[in-house]
């Protein structure tokens, strides 16, 4: 079992970083709510995957929707 204790000193390569992430943490990391999300993926705009119940975003899935999105339009 690996501890806190034991990832002192473990390099930043070797730790495991999270590639996927719930709809939740999608919304608190981009800022928009749940029933957004859920639009954009019945469009096919953002792209997800089911691990049983679990709906997941993979992190280049995220980002290629952040890439697609339109910029803002400043009113003059």
């Amino acid at each position: 079992m690996v501890t806190l204790g034991n990832l002192e000193g473990v390099g930043s390569a070797q730790r495991a970083m999270p590639r996927a992430m719930s709809i939740n943490d999608f919304c608190k990391q981009y800022g928009i709510g749940r029933t957004k999300v859920y639009e954009e993926l019945k469009t096919r705009r953002l792209h997800a995957f089911k691990a049983g119940r679990r709906t997941l975003i993979t992190d280049e899935a995220a980002e290629a929707w952040l890439r697609r999105l339109p910029p803002m339009q400043v009113a003059r």
